[in-house]
C-alpha cells in the first residue's frame, strides 16, 4: 500500500488566471490607483465600489472592499497584505462561488522609468471555479487594460508632460 505525500501542498488542484501590462507611469502612479478601492469604478470595469464601513482610502490589511460588477456580481474581498508601493494581496470573503481565492496584484519597475503590472489570482478546482475561471479570463485583461490606460492618463496629463 501506499500514498501520495505532500508537505506543504494542497492535494485539491488549483485554478488560477492572470494578465499583465505595462504603463509609462512609475509605481507610484500605478499604486495611488491599485491601493484606494474607491477610485475603482473611475477607472475599471466595476458599477460601483470601495469600502466597508466606507472609509478614505488607502487600503490596509484586514480592510473590506467591494465592488460590483455587471447587474448581479458582487464581490467582497479582504486585503491580506500589502507591501507599498509594489504588491497587494486579498481574498474574497463572499460573491464569487470559489474556495481559498488569493489574489495578487504585483508592480514592477521597468527600466525606462515605466511599471510591469501582474494581476493574478488562484483558487480551488471545482465545478463553480471552473465557471467562475471562464469568465475572469476574460474580465482579468480587462482591468489591467483599464489600470494601464488610466495611469497612462495620468502621466498625459501631468504637469511635467
Amino acid at each position: 500500500m501506499y500514498h501520495l505525500v505532500q508537505k506543504g501542498a494542497r492535494l485539491v488542484s488549483q485554478l488560477s488566471v492572470e494578465a499583465e501590462g505595462t504603463t509609462r507611469a512609475g509605481p507610484e502612479v500605478v499604486w495611488s490607483l491599485v491601493a484606494n478601492a474607491n477610485t475603482f469604478p473611475q477607472w475599471g470595469p466595476w458599477n460601483d465600489g470601495g469600502y466597508r464601513p466606507p472609509s478614505a482610502g488607502p487600503s490596509q490589511e484586514g480592510s473590506i472592499q467591494w465592488f460590483r460588477y455587471g447587474r448581479r456580481t458582487t464581490s467582497v474581498e479582504q486585503i491580506l497584505e500589502i507591501d507599498e508601493p509594489r504588491r497587494v494581496a486579498y481574498t474574497v470573503v463572499r460573491g464569487l462561488p470559489v474556495k481559498h481565492y488569493r489574489a495578487e496584484v504585483t508592480l514592477t519597475p521597468t527600466s525606462s522609468g515605466g511599471t510591469s503590472i501582474r494581476w493574478a489570482a488562484s483558487w480551488d478546482k471545482t465545478l463553480m471555479g471552473s465557471l467562475v475561471r471562464r469568465k475572469l479570463l476574460q474580465v482579468y485583461p480587462d482591468i489591467v487594460a483599464a489600470l494601464v490606460a488610466a495611469a497612462d492618463q495620468q502621466v498625459a496629463s501631468s504637469p511635467r508632460h
